[in-house]
């Protein structure tokens, strides 16, 4: 029989201890917020421990907050990665969320020791956000180009990139050269007339 969710909390909060920074239940999900000098031992616990039994990451990925909820409304840290783990024994989900300490340098433990499915999503969280996985056996960019300069997914990445390449015929290879494209304003002006609406 499944727990609920209220239930497999107080378990969890029970096995990972000061480990777990907070918890809470949103839309019928359990989220923790793991201390990131703790992350990697907390995630062993989950997998291993017989309350847990969370077998399976389905997904990690990386997420900025710089900016979130408003000017001066956001005091955690900026970058954190977040991790959904399932459990197929005890038929139960739960988000992981771990918040990097240094913004200039965000740092987390590597999960591929513990679940390999976590190499190529370390990589991508890597490339895009510009985490670093502690542990990690291969952390190298997954899909931007090797010459790519900086993460597009951080909110302060400009929209156009810092550089652009293609393919030089002349040359024959692919150069780098800086951004083509034109700065605009990506917000539609909207022009109507003073009667537009009127008589409806």
């Amino acid at each position: 029989m499944t727990q609920t969710v209220e239930a497999l909390s107080l378990s969890i909060e029970t096995v990972l201890g000061d480990a777990l920074a907070q918890s809470f239940v949103r839309l019928g999900e359990l989220t923790l917020i793991i201390k990131s000098q703790h992350y990697a031992a907390a995630m062993l616990a989950l997998r291993d421990h017989p309350e847990c039994r969370f077998e399976q990451l389905i997904d990690l990925c990386g997420m900025d907050y710089s900016g979130f909820g408003g000017e001066g409304e956001w005091d955690a840290a900026r970058f954190a990665v977040v991790v959904h783990l399932l459990s197929v024994s005890n038929n139960q989900r739960v988000r992981v969320r771990v918040f990097c300490p240094d913004e200039d340098l965000p740092v987390v433990a590597s999960m591929v020791d513990i679940w390999p499915a976590a190499n190529w999503f370390e990589r991508e969280a890597f490339d895009l956000y510009g985490i670093v996985f502690e542990g990690h056996p291969d952390l190298r960019r997954i899909l931007t180009d090797y010459g790519f300069i900086g993460h597009p997914f951080r909110k302060d990445f400009p929209l156009s990139g810092n550089v652009e390449m293609r393919y030089d015929p002349t040359q024959r290879r692919v150069i780098y050269q800086p951004v083509s494209i034109e700065p605009r304003e990506i917000v539609p002006r909207i022009v109507r007339d003073e009667s537009y609406g009127a008589g409806r």
